[in-house]
């Protein structure tokens, strides 16, 4: 470990042996697909994820964490410590970008800055990043390709290789099988490995659409959901209070506001029963609210799911006695989906909901719940499309147990929180060229307790612009004017404060449009 990490943890509180303990932890990052804010239990959900819920327990939960809003760019953010528009993962407004955009060479993943470090890196699930992952530094990989199938996928690799389509009628579960290459992985490892420290990136594909639940998960989910998504909010919101997660206002239904993209014909095929607006849940017919109902309770399986094969990952670091030097981290990609589509095998509206044959969607009323107590939905870069649960495990580097963090965070600070803990150093210069600064800010400080530094953090996904300094955000959606809030009071971003703060909202317009330009610049140097 080098010395400025050293004496950086013995200024947060690690006596020397707890210095000597926390020396290169082992790493493993749990990133969900389209999880909502509120939907594991220690954030407010009545969705059952016992095994997250005692990590954040014995471990912390950060209430103002952010993501990109976006699959894709969420994960080149995460394992680049770059902004996904300055290493063409994402469009600027004026040069392209996006899921087939490719990185500069000087933006290398996470695995080929801590191999120098000693660290073995490992991949199981999404990849959805430019590249191959055993070219980008992992050592081994599973990649789920196929966004559409859970029950038999016919897009996977291994270590690079493709696979063959699994067959149908199998016992096969994409989340099932992502959770067992990881198990393979860290077994490999105990076996061949165990003096060396490991990064292991565990990109689970649920609870993205479609919705796809083995039947026992279903079932334990029956009629917990009748009560409807305005019932589900109010629930959650009372729940994120007591918890001390969110304090201000539960954000309204927007009925005007719909999914993302149009898909009429998706609809069409879906029939009366799918709704595509956040409309009151009385407002519904009797086989609207039925047919909804049933869309939650897959949802709520596919979670529930995660969380049990996340408890396999825990129980086999247990078994390698690595678990108390093991940071464990889990997020979200992006806020929970209003999306409608069908896609890959179509829908089979005979065949039971949640089956492999059919293709549901979660939709904008549940998204809504699942986003509690935010507004908007993934895409938006208002609250509900970016903030994320984060929780941080560490037995042997964090000391308080249950604890809070209110502290801003991005998806951008993993990173360099990881380089540092490592015992490295950011680069600044590649192949003989300079590297911009990270605009990450490193985690390790907030393990012992907030900080309070201010900091702007930005985004911008498809027309969708924000700019966050201190308590005041900045935030338009695609074709509308600037919208001013303070998140201190205020995160429901109900009350536009614009008018009344002209002088602030321009300050922030500036430097959302500087950073813009820098980040321009620096594609086109």
């Amino acid at each position: 470990m080098s010395t400025a990490c050293c004496l950086l943890l013995s200024l947060i509180g690690f006596t020397s042996q707890d210095t000597l303990a926390a020396d290169r932890p082992n790493v493993v990052v749990i990133l969900a697909d389209d999880l909502g804010y509120s939907d594991i239990g220690c954030y407010g959900s009545e969705i059952e994820t016992p095994n997250l819920d005692a990590l954040a327990a014995d471990g912390l939960r950060y209430t103002q964490f952010y993501n990109t809003a976006r699959c894709w760019p969420t994960r080149a953010a995460l394992l680049t410590g770059y902004y996904p528009q300055q290493v063409g993962r994402d469009a600027l407004p004026n040069l392209p970008g996006g899921a087939r955009g490719g990185r500069p060479a000087w933006a290398r993943l996470l695995p080929k800055l801590l191999r120098p470090l000693g660290y073995r890196s490992y991949l199981s699930g999404k990849w959805h990043v430019d590249g191959t992952p055993i070219q980008s530094g992992f050592d081994h990989s599973l990649t789920m390709d196929d966004h559409g199938r859970f029950f038999y996928p016919e897009k996977t690799t291994k270590d690079d290789v493709v696979q063959p389509p699994i067959p149908r009628g199998t016992d096969y579960y994409q989340t099932t099988a992502i959770t067992d290459h990881a198990l393979e992985c860290l077994q490999e490892h105990a076996a061949k490995y165990q003096t060396q420290p490991f990064f292991h990136y565990v990109a689970y594909t649920c609870p993205h659409f479609p919705l796809h639940a083995p039947a026992a998960d279903i079932v334990k989910y029956k009629g917990r959901y009748d009560a409807g998504w305005d019932a589900a909010r109010q629930s959650r919101w009372e729940r994120i209070q007591e918890l001390g997660l969110v304090s201000g206002s539960l954000s309204e239904l927007e009925p005007e506001i719909g999914p993302p993209y149009d898909f009429p014909a998706a609809i069409a095929e879906l029939g009366d029963k799918e709704v595509n607006r956040e409309l009151p849940w009385d407002s519904l017919t009797d086989d609207q609210r039925a047919f909804q109902a049933a869309k939650m309770e897959i949802h709520a399986a596919m979670v529930d799911r995660m969380d049990q094969e996340i408890g396999r990952i825990l129980a086999q670091l247990k078994s390698m006695e690595v678990y108390n030097d093991t940071l464990i981290l889990f997020l979200s990609d992006n806020g929970a989906s209003a999306e409608i589509m069908i896609r890959s095998d179509g829908h089979n509206p005979a065949a039971p909901l949640g089956s492999a044959e059919s293709y549901l969607c979660l939709g904008p009323g549940w998204s809504s719940a699942s986003n509690t107590p935010f507004r908007r939905h993934k895409t938006w870069v208002h609250e509900g499309g970016t903030s994320t649960p984060l929780i941080a495990h560490w037995p042997n580097g964090i000391s308080q147990h249950g604890a809070l963090r209110h502290q801003v965070g991005h998806v951008i600070d993993i990173a360099p929180t990881l380089v540092e803990l490592a015992g490295g150093e950011w680069p600044t210069s590649f192949q003989g060229h300079t590297l911009p600064p990270a605009p990450g800010h490193s985690l390790i400080r907030s393990f012992q307790s907030d900080t309070d530094e201010e900091r702007a953090v930005w985004w911008l996904h498809e027309g969708n612009r924000a700019l966050r300094r201190g308590e005041f955000k900045l935030v338009a959606a695609k074709g509308e004017p600037w919208q001013l809030y303070n998140l201190a009071n205020d995160r429901a971003e109900s009350h536009d404060l614009i008018s009344g703060l002209p002088q602030k909202a321009a300050a922030l317009q500036a430097e959302w449009e500087r950073m813009t330009s820098e980040f321009e610049s620096l594609r086109h140097p």
